[in-house]
């Protein structure tokens, strides 16, 4: 038997989809996005790590991917390709969720956190620009400090996978 098409039945049919695509993106591989690069440098020698010391500097190493077609054949990466696709993802389910691209990678990197993590680390989102602002404009007595009180919050910040 089947069921008349109503305002109802058709509203019911419409939030089941939606929920399964919500759940669908739940569900989604998480997005592997690059974690910074520090500029370290002790006793005269410079270093570059993922993990953050006293006094180093956030640098730019966001891969090039351009240039891929050159022979005719594309030569992207499994992670290359699985960050496209979750981009493409991301920007079609942007009016469900009201995420860009960004903040939906920001979101599936926490997905299994603790709620208590994740509260963390939106505090750390908030807090970590206003100490890179502090260091720049700390004065040589008060540098020290802002050094270490970034160094602690970016390790935090590291430590959590945020």
């Amino acid at each position: 038997m089947r069921l008349p098409s109503t305002p109802r039945h058709a509203s019911r049919g419409q939030s089941a989809r939606s929920l399964l695509l919500l759940a669908l993106v739940c569900c989604a591989a998480p997005a592997f996005a690059q974690k910074p690069v520090y500029r370290c440098e002790t006793a005269g020698r410079v270093s570059y790590s993922d993990a953050p010391c006293v006094g180093a500097k956030e640098i730019d190493a966001t891969p090039t991917q351009g240039m891929d077609k050159m022979t005719g054949k594309s030569r992207k990466g499994k992670d290359v390709r699985r960050d496209e696709y979750n981009t493409a993802l991301a920007e079609a389910i942007q009016p469900l969720t009201g995420m860009n691209a960004d903040e939906y990678r920001v979101h599936q990197r926490r997905f299994k956190h603790s709620p208590a993590d994740k509260l963390e680390c939106a505090r750390l989102d908030n807090r970590l620009p206003g100490l890179k602002t502090a260091v720049q404009a700390a004065a040589a007595n008060d540098l020290a400090q802002a050094e270490v009180d970034l160094y602690q919050a970016r390790k935090r910040f590291n430590d959590l996978n945020c």
